[in-house]
């Protein structure tokens, strides 16, 4: 390899030295990497002096072509000159992408420096370009997978556990500050006994402990979509009475998901409970505005009979939207 064409890497930085460009008009690097992807330069003296920066055509290149953010920097040692451009933030596909032109008073020893500020994968696909140098958002994504991993253990290995939970059906350890910092309610509870040195009992008779261990698994950060979606009604109930906004909201939209003629008024009495407008939208909507309330005639009928008055009176209000004379 040519002392001139190789250029150096190190962190976000490739440094380019050209001992002596001759009598030539047009020099290119060796192939350097940077983050997923083989990068040239080149330089090309004509009436300006031309440098450019692309990717090694490749079928990478070509399927995930690079969004680049970075700074030129020149020094020319034979006339003590420097150059530094504005940032410059481009996809580049070709060589012809990324151009920058210095005027030929440059000479001599040359050292080009090109600092990779960001690098993305673009999308073909039109999905919004993604990073693959390490950013903020990384770093809060690995903090958040480690904190999770820590919370995991503290929960499944009980580990420094000051709460015992008794349910209906056997018991559970879990810890005072993650129900605290979850629950408004769970937190009042603690308040009194804040200097007790020995654990807590907190009874919740009308959960069990599959479905406790749920609501836990949620305060954790390690509930999975099966455990949520088989418990998701009696997470509801939870949500609400113990005060968790969030998966309360994530409830009410689970519900949402799947309204059918088996469901819908089960999921409306539980809407005019919970107080959740959106569902409750979605499950009138269901019956009068799709017609699908002469499916479950019958059905219809019983629920009258049970359901409260205020509700009742909603449901014939929407009748009477629908079915408004034009």
């Amino acid at each position: 390899m040519a002392a001139d064409t190789k250029v150096e890497t190190i962190s976000r930085l490739a440094q380019w030295r050209i001992d002596n460009f001759g009598s030539s008009t047009f020099k290119r690097s060796e192939p350097f990497k940077i983050a997923i992807w083989n990068w040239q330069l080149s330089i090309e003296k004509k009436l300006y002096t031309y440098i450019r920066l692309f990717p090694e055509p490749s079928r990478l290149s070509k399927e995930q072509p690079p969004v680049v953010k970075v700074i030129l920097r020149v020094t020319s040692t034979g006339t003590n000159r420097r150059f530094t451009s504005p940032i410059l933030e481009r996809l580049i596909r070709t060589s012809e992408d990324c151009i920058w032109q210095i005027d030929t008073t440059f000479h001599g020893r040359l050292i080009i420096d090109v600092e990779f500020l960001d690098l993305q994968v673009y999308s073909v696909n039109g999905e919004e370009a993604t990073s693959v140098l390490p950013n903020d958002g990384m770093l809060r994504s690995s903090a958040n997978e480690s904190i999770l991993r820590c919370l995991s253990r503290m929960f499944h290995e009980s580990i420094d556990a000051d709460v015992t939970i008794t349910t209906c059906d056997g018991n559970l350890k879990a810890h005072r500050a993650i129900l605290s910092a979850s629950s408004p309610v769970f937190h009042n509870m603690f308040l009194h006994n804040l200097n007790e040195e020995t654990p807590s009992t907190v009874y919740i008779q009308d959960m069990s402990l599959e479905s406790i261990t749920t609501l836990l698994s949620y305060l954790y950060g390690t509930i999975t979509q099966e455990d949520f979606w088989k418990h998701r009604l009696v997470l509801l109930g939870a949500a609400n009475k113990y005060a968790i906004p969030n998966l309360k909201d994530l409830c009410e939209e689970s519900l949402l998901e799947d309204i059918n003629t088996g469901n819908v008024l089960e999921r409306l009495q539980e809407a005019w409970i919970y107080q959740l407008d959106k569902l409750k939208k979605g499950c009138l909507t269901y019956l009068f505005d799709f017609g699908k309330i002469y499916d479950i005639r019958v059905e219809v009928n019983e629920f009258f009979k049970s359901a409260d008055r205020e509700l009742i009176q909603e449901m014939f209000h929407e009748v009477l939207t629908v079915w408004k004379p034009v």
